[in-house]
C-alpha cells in the first residue's frame, strides 16, 4: 500500500498542517460568542433595502458597542453579536440600525445570556470533549481485546486518540483564521460540530482497524506469515474505497447546507466539512502508518 509505505511522507505532511493549526490558533484565537461569554444577539430586520454594513459597524462603534461581529441574514436584516449591553443601549439598537432615521429597522429577536450560563456551557463543552476521549479509548481496548498480537489492543485505543486530536485542532485552527476575517464566532454549534466529527472520524478509524483485526485473525487461522505492515496496508485497501466514496456523499450534504441553507448554520456546516476532511485523512493517512510505525518500533 503506497500510504503505509511511504509513511513518513504522509507523516510529515500532518505535522505541517499541525503547526499551521496551532500557529492560526495562537495567533488568532478563537472569537468566543455569546453563548461562552456571555452578552446579546439580536436580529435586525428593515423595512426595503437593508443600511451599509459599514455605515452600521460606525454607527455601533460611535455609541460604545465594542467586541461585536455582524453579519448579513437574509436580503434585508443582520445579525448582531455582542457583549453585555447596558439597558439604554440596548434600547437605542433601533436607532443605531436605522442610522438615526435614514432607515427604517426593526430588533424582531434579541436573546441575552448572562456570563454565569456562558461559564457552565463552557466548563459542560470541556467535560463533554474530555468524557468522550476516556470513552472511546476504553471502548477500543474492549473490543479490540482479543487482538494483542503484534499490537497491543491499548495502542490501537491510543492511536485512534491522536488521529482524533488532529480532528478537533485542524478544524479549531481554521475556524480561528474564519473568525478573523468573517468576525464568526464560536458558539454551541461549533462544539457540537466538534463532537459529530469525532463521532465521525473514530468511526472511519474503527473501520479500518477492524479490517486489520479481521486479516489478522484470517492469518492466524491460515498459519499464515505476513508482515504487520503488509496486513495492514491490505486492510486499508479493503477499506479506502468505503471511506472515500462515504466523506465524499457527506462532503456533498454539507456543501449543499452552506451554499443553500439559512445563514445561521453556515458555519456550522463548514466546520463539518472541514472537520471531515480531516478526519478522512486522519483515517486514511495517519491512523494506519502510526500503528504500522509503532509495531516497526517494538520490534525493534
Amino acid at each position: 500500500m503506497f500510504i503505509v509505505k511511504y509513511r513518513n511522507i504522509f507523516f510529515a505532511l500532518t505535522g505541517v498542517i499541525l503547526l499551521v493549526a496551532m500557529l492560526s490558533a495562537a495567533v488568532f484565537g478563537l472569537p468566543l460568542g455569546a453563548d461562552f461569554t456571555g452578552g446579546v444577539l439580536a436580529e435586525v430586520r428593515y423595512e426595503g433595502a437593508r443600511a451599509d454594513a459599514r455605515a452600521v459597524e460606525q454607527a455601533l462603534a460611535e455609541r460604545g458597542v465594542t467586541g461585536f461581529s455582524l453579519r448579513e441574514a437574509g436580503d434585508n436584516g443582520y445579525i448582531l453579536r455582542a457583549g453585555n449591553l447596558a439597558p439604554e443601549m440596548r434600547t437605542t439598537l433601533p436607532d443605531m440600525f436605522s442610522l438615526n432615521g435614514v432607515h427604517n429597522a426593526t430588533i424582531v429577536k434579541l436573546t441575552e445570556v448572562g456570563p454565569t450560563v456562558g461559564v457552565e456551557l463552557r466548563n459542560k463543552a470541556g467535560v463533554a470533549l474530555a468524557l468522550v476521549l476516556v470513552a472511546i479509548l476504553f471502548f477500543i481496548a474492549f473490543a479490540f481485546r482479543k487482538v494483542s498480537q503484534p499490537v497491543s489492543s491499548w495502542v490501537y485505543g491510543f492511536i485512534a486518540l491522536i488521529t482524533l486530536c488532529f480532528d478537533v485542532l485542524v478544524p479549531v485552527g481554521f475556524f480561528a483564521f474564519l473568525g478573523s476575517i468573517t468576525g464568526a464566532q464560536v458558539d454551541v454549534l461549533f462544539v457540537t460540530a466538534v463532537l459529530t466529527v469525532l463521532g465521525y472520524s473514530v468511526h472511519d478509524t474503527i473501520v479500518v482497524f477492524d479490517r486489520t483485526r479481521e486479516n489478522l485473525r484470517l492469518n492466524k487461522e491460515d498459519n499464515r506469515k505476513e508482515d504487520f505492515s503488509d496486513t495492514a496496508g491490505r486492510a486499508l485497501n479493503q477499506t479506502l474505497v468505503r471511506s472515500v466514496n462515504t466523506s465524499l456523499t457527506t462532503a456533498t450534504v454539507l456543501l449543499a447546507l452552506f451554499f443553500f441553507g439559512p445563514e445561521s448554520t453556515q458555519d456550522f456546516a463548514l466546520t463539518l466539512l472541514v472537520g471531515i476532511i480531516a478526519g478522512t485523512y486522519s483515517s486514511i493517512c495517519l491512523a494506519t502508518p502510526l500503528l504500522v510505525a509503532w509495531e516497526r518500533y517494538r520490534a525493534k
